[in-house]
């Protein structure tokens, strides 16, 4: 187009090489065949015994009967199996079903028994605080009577000395100048 309007289109440059890289290729016919390969043998035209266009009319309309009996076959099996999955589903999905009414049921029970293994639990904690505190009340009550035994032991003592002085003096005995305890403080100075 550019050389219908009156431009020079000019000669391409050969490219160097395959693809630019240099490497140079040439076209070489190394050997010249003199003769042509012979033909094919045919043999003569003979008449099919197909029946013409009418046999293969036929051979087509039995072809199409044989595919549509396959198809039907693979169609029927295919149904066949269709129902099988839909029953095993069915029976999967029920049992399923089941299983998860049944789970749901041991988790309901295992919960209720969590819910009274707390209660008791709770229970028994405030039980055991309070046996604990009896406990400490118990052992410093037996704490003060071990340390003030010596005590009371001879507080006792003199008690009875002195309930024992006085039934002598009502029975008429003098005990005035009679030393019941000996003070070991007299000579310690």
């Amino acid at each position: 187009m550019y050389a219908a309007y009156g431009g020079d289109i000019g000669t391409t440059p050969a490219p160097e090489g395959l693809a630019g890289t240099g490497i140079a290729v040439s076209l070489v016919q190394l050997a010249v065949r003199d003769e042509p390969p012979p033909a094919p043998k045919v043999g003569g035209y003979e008449k099919q015994k197909g029946g013409g266009v009418l046999g293969m009319i036929d051979r087509l309309v039995n072809d199409l009967k044989t595919e549509m009996n396959e198809h039907k076959l693979e169609e029927e099996d295919a149904q066949q199996d269709y129902e099988q999955l839909m029953k095993d589903s069915a029976e999967k999905r029920a049992s399923d079903s089941k299983a998860v009414s049944e789970n749901e049921s041991v988790l309901a029970e295992a919960k209720s028994d969590l819910a009274g293994t707390n209660d008791d639990l709770k229970a028994n904690s405030k039980n055991s605080q309070e046996t604990h505190e009896y406990n400490q009340d118990l052992h410093k009550s037996c704490d003060f009577l071990m340390d003030n035994f010596d005590t009371r032991k001879s507080a006792r003592t003199e008690e009875l000395e002195a309930l024992d002085k006085a039934k002598a003096v009502l029975s008429g005995a003098d005990f005035e100048f009679v030393q019941v305890h000996r003070s070991e403080r007299f000579l310690a100075k």
